[in-house]
């Protein structure tokens, strides 16, 4: 595979939410209560890569500006907590976990996060008409309450290409978010690989 740089298409794209103001969480309400601290994937947990290795970045509270290309707007006011990783080459990776007041809180929460992530290669290319969009939706996982997996790849006009790996699990009132991307098409997602990480993401939880 050859060395690629990181500004690509949905790189672009969160470029360009940010500087529309695009909010990445929502009007701020009520947070859940305080309760043990959901844990991250460590970085030799992610898939893994052909020619580099992971490295790990702290846990940070907030809603990650990575994810703003797909769940930039919309998203339900809670205290999002994310950790990002990348290698020394192309790819990169960001966790997000939000503890919820219930179940039911985190059931509709997961729900809307996949939706947006289903409509989103849509809303890609009503929004930004140089650029191609196509989502792929790979199936959910038993894992916990389970998770969902889905692809994303975006190119741009002028050849930019970008794949991406979202998915979304929960363990009661908690929801995970896992994205993983690099320059390329749909035959260099690691689909497997990443589904295990998913699983392993929702697992490790609690």
């Amino acid at each position: 595979m050859p060395i690629r740089t990181r500004a690509g298409a949905l790189a672009a794209l969160t470029v360009a939410a940010l500087a529309a103001g695009t909010a990445l969480t929502a009007p701020a309400g009520a947070a859940a209560a305080k309760t043990a601290a959901p844990r991250f994937l460590s970085a030799s947990q992610l898939p893994p890569h052909p020619s580099s290795t992971w490295t790990a970045g702290p846990v940070t509270d907030g809603f990650p500006a990575e994810l703003a290309y797909c769940l930039g707007e919309g998203v339900p006011a809670y205290d999002y907590r994310h950790r990002k990783f990348h290698t020394d080459l192309d790819t990169g990776a960001v966790q997000v976990t939000v503890v919820t007041g219930s179940a039911a809180k985190g059931k509709a929460l997961a729900a809307l996060l996949n939706k947006k992530i289903r409509t989103c290669a849509d809303r890609i290319e009503q929004s930004y008409p140089d650029v191609e969009a196509e989502g792929r939706y790979y199936g959910a996982l038993p894992v916990e309450e389970g998770a969902k997996v889905h692809g994303l790849h975006t190119e741009t006009s002028y050849g930019a290409t970008d794949i991406h790996l979202l998915s979304v699990g929960r363990d009661g009132r908690t929801v995970t978010v896992v994205d993983w991307g690099q320059m390329g098409d749909f035959g260099d997602a690691p689909v497997a690989a990443f589904k295990k990480t998913t699983t392993k993401a929702v697992a490790k939880l609690y």
